[in-house]
């Protein structure tokens, strides 16, 4: 579909945001709904099996048919030269895009209460040390900043590939954290009510004090060392 933007009518900053959409796409075409690497009622008592299938199969769901809809939009609208056609898909190709990327990160980065374990060691245990102190001054700092999110976003623990440090830091609807912030994500709380709703009502802050049972911290470690190296730190 790429190819299609050789077309000389396209301004080159539309043709490379263009581009980088559809050259993002799977070899197929069309992103899926990504399995779960557990079932809907692992991650219970914390989150109930019912918002798990609920928030996997309609919400995701919805996401990824849309980010798709939307780039065959994309792929006709370059095919055409069609500029303002371009530019008016931006802000779903962002939301929806972003609700998929968002919602496949916080997937990876939960696991079954019973295998919580808090990371007091290891590279991910000493950067905690270095940056927060400990866990719980970590923990209270990022459940602050994500509860005080205010309407629908997302809450992340991210890797400043600058500064070698991570940090927490929100991002209000689907807005991706890297795009937004240059932070590389490592853990991420999502906080659109349909996320926690049948469960905690609209009581976000039990919510997110919950969630931290869940955490998988060996994937969050692993996110790390991804982003340490790729940044050259490692």
């Amino acid at each position: 579909a790429a190819a299609n933007l050789r077309s000389s009518a396209l301004p080159d900053k539309v043709a490379k945001s263009a581009a980088a959409y559809l050259s993002a796409a799977p070899s197929g075409g069309k992103h899926e709904l990504p399995d779960l690497p557990y079932d809907y009622a692992a991650l219970e008592p914390v989150v109930s099996a019912e918002t798990m299938e609920l928030h996997h199969s309609k919400h995701h769901n919805t996401y990824v048919t849309n980010l798709n809809a939307s780039l065959e939009k994309l792929d006709a609208a370059v095919s055409a030269g069609d500029v303002s056609g371009i530019i008016a898909l931006q802000g779903a190709l962002k939301f929806n895009g972003g609700g998929h990327v968002n919602h496949t990160l916080f997937w990876e980065n939960l696991a079954a209460p019973e295998a919580f374990k808090a990371p007091t060691d290891g590279a991910l245990g000493d950067m905690i040390k270095c940056c927060f102190g400990d866990f719980d001054k970590m923990k209270a700092e990022l459940s602050a900043q994500t509860i005080a999110v205010q309407g629908s976003g997302w809450g992340w623990l991210g890797y400043n590939p600058k500064t070698g440090a991570i940090e927490g830091a929100t991002c209000a609807n689907q807005d991706p954290l890297q795009a937004t912030t240059g932070l590389v994500p490592l853990a991420g709380i999502d906080v659109w009510e349909h996320a926690y709703y049948v469960d905690y009502r609209n009581v976000r802050p039990n919510y997110v004090n919950a969630i931290w049972d869940i955490i998988n911290w060996d994937v969050v470690e692993a996110r790390l060392l991804a982003a340490q190296k790729a940044a050259g730190k490692i």
